[in-house]
């Protein structure tokens, strides 16, 4: 696959929020089919790498909602939204400037150990559950505006994460993985069971 005209597609498919935040990067050397680390706070681009030898093997619906999920993945990441984690690490991290400047090495100490436990728990909420839960459900209200309806949109990227297993030669659906194919069988009518919140938190 000519990765140029497919980046040109995805880029078109994104909402625009993904156009600003995101970018497209072709990687043949990676073992995955696409991938994207956490975004730095100082980050101004999110790449999402995409080993298009692997990516072709997928029907281009399956292609679609998983382009769609890891980009609402990555702008559902706030690094300086205003809630109580970024506010204990700005305060630890601005406390640390002061007492750096002042040469107190306790307080020094005392605030970037906030900073960093603070940072770890930001880290933590969008590795969550309910944060790859919420990923799925709003790339398929995405999806509803590109001419998906939802029940469809979910199948697809309920196959899509089955087929990624088997393109990338795993054994079998990871935990997140099974959270997220129960939640998208239920949307998508196949299931009346659906995700519990005890387990919406891991």
């Amino acid at each position: 696959m000519n990765p140029e005209p497919e980046i040109r597609r995805l880029i078109e498919l994104m909402p625009a929020s993904g156009r600003m935040l995101t970018k497209i990067v072709s990687k043949p050397q990676q073992t995955t089919v696409i991938e994207s680390p956490l975004p730095q706070p100082w980050s101004r681009e999110r790449p999402i790498y995409i080993n298009f030898d692997l990516w072709r093997r997928l029907p281009k619906p399956q292609r679609d909602l998983l382009l769609l999920r890891t980009v609402c993945w990555l702008i559902s990441i706030k690094w300086f939204k205003p809630d109580l984690y970024q506010g204990v690490a700005a305060a630890g991290l601005l406390g640390g400037i002061i007492e750096l400047a002042q040469g107190d090495a306790v307080g020094i100490v005392v605030a970037t150990g906030l900073a960093a436990i603070a940072g770890t728990q930001i880290w933590r909420s969008s590795r969550s559950s309910q944060s790859e839960l919420n990923a799925d459900e709003n790339a398929i209200k995405v999806a509803t505006r590109r001419g998906y309806d939802d029940i469809e949109a979910a199948q697809h990227l309920l196959a899509a994460i089955e087929s990624v297993v088997q393109i990338e030669g795993r054994y079998g659906l990871n935990f997140t993985e099974l959270i997220r194919s129960q939640n998208l069988k239920a949307i998508a009518g196949l299931s009346s069971v659906g995700v519990p919140d005890t387990l919406k938190q891991e």
